[in-house]
């Protein structure tokens, strides 16, 4: 399929294509182009956008999508184990719902990829994973899983801890955990190596935990650390020096007020919720400005709504916000495409619309970041998966 004479904001190397098509098939964006280039192939069907923008499918880099669901207390809810502290191995996969309501209001607000996974219950709260909005089946719906695993800091496993009187109680015990877990990991790897080169190594015994841990040390997947306070975003940046982690900031409330710093340390951050109230104290200094400040001092920022706390459909709408508050509007723009598919490593796939991504979009007939705005159609796997283009 063709969708010609549009304003395409590929958040790549191409920029801003005024008046241009894209092909895809199978799925996959297989050419674009400026419409003075447009030569069709009498096969391919064409649908005319009319001048309207389209954009790569809104990506919301932190949710709980899936795992607190929509209308339920309780019997929904199944975010955070509160049983133990280091939780490495819980897989977000085996919690998601993905018939739950959430995922087409998601989807009818042109966001097609998501981050999942567990709350800030714990110190170590599990595996997280990228997905995409549409589908019955978790299984189909995965782009990358894990990509992370999750990591809290500050207040909440402070409080939910204290209220059943056992570590951690403070940031040294919910630090103290995550360090000895990680370290755990470190040696179990080695044993795991010395097993391998040396024929007279003891067997390792399995250990779970351990085993889930091994892709962060070896770098193919980020630490999400959840930190607000600028004292627990040093720590996280601490731990993963120690540890010699890739690794990205996961609310960064405090962020401005650090963010020299955070730029010298080329940290990449998750900003947001922005739309919400200061709820506890380390929010105190919660602000929609900060997404801008942080990225006007030279660091890779994405916005996200931390679903349920947003619901993930007002992912522009936050970006919007940012934008009133002093973010430039492009910036912003990228903060909810390209930015957060680079961050979570699966800018091969979506974030941009460019030859061999994944055919994701949103198109729409008014700026995407108002209040106003809905798309008019919204493409995920290059199927028409809401709204129309007639």
């Amino acid at each position: 399929m063709y969708i010609t004479n549009a304003k395409i904001f590929t958040m790549g190397e191409q920029g801003i294509i005024d008046n241009g098509y894209v092909l895809f098939q199978h799925g996959v964006i297989i050419d674009l182009g400026k419409m003075s280039e447009f030569n069709p192939v009498d096969t391919q069907e064409i649908v005319d956008a009319k001048g309207n923008c389209v954009f790569p499918g809104f990506i919301d880099a932190h949710t709980h999508l899936g795992m607190w669901e929509d209308s339920l207390d309780f019997e929904g809810n199944d975010g955070n184990e509160q049983t133990s502290p280091s939780m490495p191995h819980l897989r977000a996969i085996d919690a998601i719902n993905p018939v739950d309501k959430c995922f087409v209001e998601a989807l009818d607000a042109g966001i097609t990829t998501v981050v999942t996974g567990p709350g800030s219950a714990n110190p170590i709260g599990g595996q997280m994973v990228a997905m995409k909005t549409f589908g019955r089946r978790i299984d189909d719906m995965i782009i990358k899983s894990p990509i992370g695993i999750k990591f809290a800091l500050g207040e909440n496993p402070k409080r939910v801890y204290n209220e059943k009187d056992q570590t951690p109680m403070t940031r040294m015990g919910t630090v103290s955990i995550i360090r000895e877990q990680l370290y755990k990991a470190k040696e179990y790897l080695k044993l795991l190596d010395d097993q391998l080169t040396h024929d007279d190594a003891d067997e390792v015994e399995y250990d779970i935990k351990c085993e889930s841990l091994i892709p962060l040390l070896k770098n193919e997947i980020k630490a999400h650390f959840h930190a607000h306070r600028a004292d627990d975003i040093f720590t996280a940046i601490r731990i993963a020096k120690e540890f010699s982690l890739d690794y990205t900031i996961v609310h960064c409330t405090d962020g401005a007020s650090i963010a020299d710093v955070l730029a010298k340390e080329g940290a990449e951050v998750l900003c947001g919720p922005l739309i919400c109230e200061r709820s506890k104290p380390e929010l105190k200094t919660l602000s929609p400005k900060t997404p801008g400040l942080l990225g006007a001092g030279g660091m890779t920022v994405a916005i996200i709504t931390d679903h349920p706390v947003i619901p993930v459909q007002y992912l522009p709408l936050s970006a919007g916000l940012a934008v009133r508050e002093g973010m430039d509007y492009y910036e912003a723009i990228k903060a909810i495409t390209i930015n957060p598919a680079k961050i979570c490593g699966i800018e091969d796939r979506v974030g941009s619309v460019e030859i061999g991504k994944d055919a994701d979009f949103a198109v729409f007939d008014g700026d995407p970041l108002s209040v106003y705005s809905v798309p008019k159609a919204v493409f995920l796997g290059g199927k028409l998966v809401s709204g129309n283009l007639n």
